[in-house]
């Protein structure tokens, strides 16, 4: 039995082959591994883009099942971190290969069932959960520095794009307008500040005017909800801000929205939450926008 896992979807498709580059890697010093033991492969689990801290990983949920449900000598890891990045679901799987009557095996550590086996399973399983437990305080850290600087961290908001480019050889990842897009983000924001429009009906426009989200890995493009479209409406980033753990930062990306358009926009949602639905806001930048409509939501 061959288990393997990457921690991510970029790791899995990198390179030129359709599983990456470390898959088939991993893959291999398994297969070298088994015939070194005088053992066949008789099934194998890959996990493509799936963190090692949580043990609700469906290939290795189905791993656990197979070898509880047949007959298999060897349960083969390159590493033990491929398994688990926490000695808290280190020894829940052990626990769980070793009542099917497998053993554990790394292809790159000496880990038995011996003392001394034991003994260094352990010590890599607590190394394994230290460096993840290090690893994300570290990307915390560079996040937040980003952050700090006017960077955008994630994915860019609706009607922007994340884009990455080389420059002297270097990668450089920025944010620019969405040409496709964000003309209709600004419309929709003009059109609440004017007070003639619910979010209801905004969204069924939107809609109509071809205002599609962007499409996922497994998720095709489509049209805004009524609760996407509230949040959308109430996100700093359309003013230059970048919210971060709480705190707000001048960002470098270009706002399609100015300040007071912002402001109007959050003052009608905040009134018509507290009831004042029916009202229509007398606000100076309602002719800025043609369209019109009943208000209220």
């Amino acid at each position: 039995m061959s288990y393997v896992r990457v921690s991510t979807l970029d790791q899995a498709r990198r390179g030129s082959e359709p599983e990456g580059l470390s898959i088939p890697a991993q893959r291999e010093a398994n297969r070298r591994r088994a015939l070194e033991m005088g053992a066949l492969v008789v099934a194998e689990f890959v996990e493509g883009g799936r963190s090692g801290t949580s043990i609700e990983r469906p290939e290795l949920q189905g791993m656990l099942e197979y070898i509880q449900e047949r007959p298999v000598g060897f349960v083969i890891v390159h590493k033990i971190d491929r398994l688990a990045r926490n000695r808290a679901a280190d020894s829940a799987i052990t626990k769980t290969v070793l009542g099917a009557g497998a053993y554990l095996v790394s292809t790159t550590e000496a880990i038995s069932t011996t003392p001394s086996g034991m003994l260094l399973h352990g010590i890599m399983a607590s190394i394994a959960e230290f460096y993840s437990q290090n690893l994300a305080t570290e990307v915390k850290k560079g996040m937040r520095q980003k952050v700090i600087q006017g960077g955008t961290p994630g994915r860019a908001p609706l009607g922007y794009l994340n884009e990455r480019r080389f420059e002297d050889g270097r990668e450089v990842r920025t944010i620019t307008i969405d040409p496709e897009r964000a003309e209709h983000i600004i419309w929709a924001f003009y059109a609440y500040a004017s007070g003639g429009w619910s979010v209801t009906r905004l969204a069924a426009e939107l809609e109509a005017r071809g205002l599609r989200t962007m499409p996922g890995p497994n998720t095709p493009a489509q049209s805004l909800t009524v609760n996407g479209l509230h949040h959308l409406l109430r996100h700093p980033y359309y003013k230059g801000i970048v919210v971060h753990d709480g705190g707000e930062h001048s960002g470098r990306h270009e706002p399609l929205i100015d300040s007071v358009t912002w402001a109007t926009v959050q003052d009608i949602l905040t009134a018509r939450r507290n009831g004042e639905r029916s009202r229509v806001h007398d606000h100076y930048l309602k002719g800025r926008s043609s369209a019109s409509s009943a208000a209220g939501d």
